[in-house]
């Protein structure tokens, strides 16, 4: 049997598999990455791509992000989640999303040097992928994972060659899960799980035809249809996606989950576009069906050992919040800097099981916001009458009341505008994505208690320097003029040290101890002539520290540790902290 070495395996080449290889090869760390295809996604499920995750493309390099800018629906473009009676019929109400409203826009435009946008999974897969096998990643097709085992010293996975029907043999330090939503990984470890799958079924009809008449107008990603006979999930409302403007299409449909899934012919996607889309005469070419379930479904824990899991084999629910991806990408920024690490020695094993006690309740925040998102459709289809029952013309008549002179009509016109407001929970919840604080031991906060959220969590990002939490973005200034952001100062797979003016012990103190530790230590003292300046002030602002204090920053951007001011022995405070984040 063929025997294979390297440093660690990740099985699955989706966003986070892919992810995690372009970053582990990015710090020169050994990789394989077998995918059981014979190439990467061909349906573009995922797409909706927030700040948080163009920051991590824009940490692999300026060209990775600028390759997805290029390929994206850019935000000017998804802003308006429409409702209506079918795309060519009547527009019931329609509400900015995506940072598209003039308030959240500047919250966006304040919260990062990286812009949100549209980049189905069929663009973005390929992007992560070439970067890592650009860099050093091996790849292995048409492979799939069978079974592993581990030791003391690391994991021997057993794995397929779907060409040949022969079984190989890989040995490296550590085995990384990124197989999806029915992983075998997961199982095979008999991790912990809370929830349910299958809780319901929906259909994709991938197709493309010209519908720009009907939303070049009213640009949106997401198109929710209301009417009678429509059924995404039950609930009365199908969904027409914008998946390149205005030429190709998701219609997204549901099926009862109790019964078979169905078989998507030619005939039926083309009557279920005609019907949403209220062109009798639509023709359509027809890309593409496939069947999912509707999940509610977490790990509990994401680690076992040297094995670990990741996106869809620990976070499994409906694409509602557009947080699948982003936070199976985002997973693999959390662990791949810890993982080079510890394959270069330079921390312990113990390192390492901060990743699941830092994203195993992201991943239930996550499962749990994105299923609380399809229930509070609930309150629009109240308001047009269309909750419960099959009287299809009852409904109508419902929906049609709120077109009157009366009192009863106004209520109804002011209840859904309401119930559509509720909905930036889900298409403007920009706390969701931003406001991932860690606590764990690969973080120091020397006692200090996390500030509270003086606005909705969900909805607004609230920057801070607390340790756990993400270092803020502000926009600062090289001494040749050139304008950086702080988080382009950190990050590349190194720890960074920032400071200001009477703060330089620090700078010391961080040669001293990572030439002690074996660690670079990247290192700022941000001020007026110095290397990098603060002219417009945000920085101080922002720093929570004063100039002589200090900022220890992560590779993935989460502040390990701050000293408001200049420490007695700044050398003897760095060594103890970086000795307990690194678990040396």
């Amino acid at each position: 049997m063929t025997h294979i070495e390297t440093d660690v395996l990740i099985v699955g080449t989706g966003p986070a598999g892919s992810a995690t290889a372009a970053l582990l090869s990015s710090s020169g760390v050994a990789n394989m990455v077998v995918n059981r295809y014979r190439w990467l996604s061909n349906t573009p499920r995922a797409h909706i791509t927030n700040q948080r995750t163009m920051e991590v493309l824009r940490d692999l390099g300026p060209d990775v992000e600028a390759e997805a800018v290029m390929h994206a629906s850019p935000q000017e473009l998804m802003g308006e989640n429409v409702f209506c009676e079918s795309l060519a019929g009547e527009e019931i109400g329609r509400m900015k999303s995506w940072g598209m409203h003039p308030l959240s826009k500047a919250e966006h435009l304040l919260s990062s040097p990286s812009l949100m946008n549209d980049l189905p999974q069929t663009f973005m897969e390929p992007i992560l992928f070439k970067t890592a096998c650009s860099r050093g990643t091996q790849a292995r097709m048409s492979t799939e994972y069978v079974s592993h085992v581990q030791d003391a010293d690391g994991v021997t996975t057993t794995c397929r060659d779907r060409l040949s029907g022969k079984d190989f043999t890989v040995r490296s330090k550590f085995l990384v899960g990124a197989d999806g939503g029915n992983s075998l990984v997961a199982e095979h470890l008999g991790l912990p799980f809370e929830g349910k799958m299958g809780v319901g079924g929906s259909m994709n009809i991938l197709f493309r035809a010209d519908l720009s008449k009907y939303v070049a107008h009213r640009p949106s990603v997401l198109y929710w249809v209301m009417q009678p006979g429509a059924d995404v999930g039950g609930i009365g409302m199908g969904l027409v996606r914008m998946v390149r403007p205005w030429n190709e299409w998701l219609i997204v449909w549901g099926y009862d989950i109790n019964q078979p899934p169905p078989v998507v012919t030619p005939e039926l996607a083309t009557e279920v576009a005609r019907q949403l889309v209220g062109d009798p005469e639509l023709e359509i070419e027809l890309l593409g069906a496939n069947t999912w379930t509707v999940n509610n479904c977490f790990a509990t824990e994401m680690q076992k050992g040297r094995v670990f899991i990741m996106g869809d084999a620990a976070h499994r629910h409906p694409p509602s919040n557009g947080l699948g991806s982003n936070t199976s990408i985002q997973d693999g920024f959390n662990l791949a800097w810890k993982l080079a690490k510890v394959v270069k020695g330079q921390a312990g094993l113990g390192l390492l099981d901060s990743y699941s006690v830092e994203r195993a309740p992201i991943a239930r925040q996550i499962v749990t916001r994105a299923n609380q998102s399809i229930a509070e459709f609930g309150p629009i289809f109240e308001a047009l009458g269309m909750d419960g029952g099959v009287d299809h013309d009852k409904i109508q008549k419902n929906m049609g009341a709120r077109c009157d002179a009366t009192a009863a009509a106004e209520a109804q016109r002011e209840t859904l505008r309401k119930a559509i407001a509720f909905k930036k929970y889900e298409f403007d919840a920009h706390g969701v994505e931003m406001n991932q604080r860690y606590a764990s031991d690969a973080v120091v906060t020397d006692g200090e208690s996390q500030p509270a959220f003086e606005k909705d969590r969900e909805l607004h990002y609230a920057p801070t320097t607390w340790p756990g939490a993400r270092l803020p973005h502000v926009w600062v200034f090289e001494r040749s003029g050139r304008k950086v952001s702080t988080l382009d100062l950190s990050g590349q797979g190194e720890f960074t040290l920032l400071t200001g003016i009477g703060g330089e012990a620090w700078v010391q103190a961080a040669e001293t101890v990572g030439a002690e530790l074996g660690l670079p230590i990247r290192t700022h003292v941000i001020g007026p002539r110095r290397a990098v300046e603060d002219h417009t002030g945000d920085w101080a602002r922002a720093s929570e520290i004063r100039d002589a204090g200090c900022l220890l920053v992560r590779p993935d951007h989460h502040v390990a540790w701050r000293s408001e001011a200049l420490a007695a022995d700044p050398a003897a405070d760095l060594r103890r902290v970086l000795k307990s984040v690194l678990a040396r």
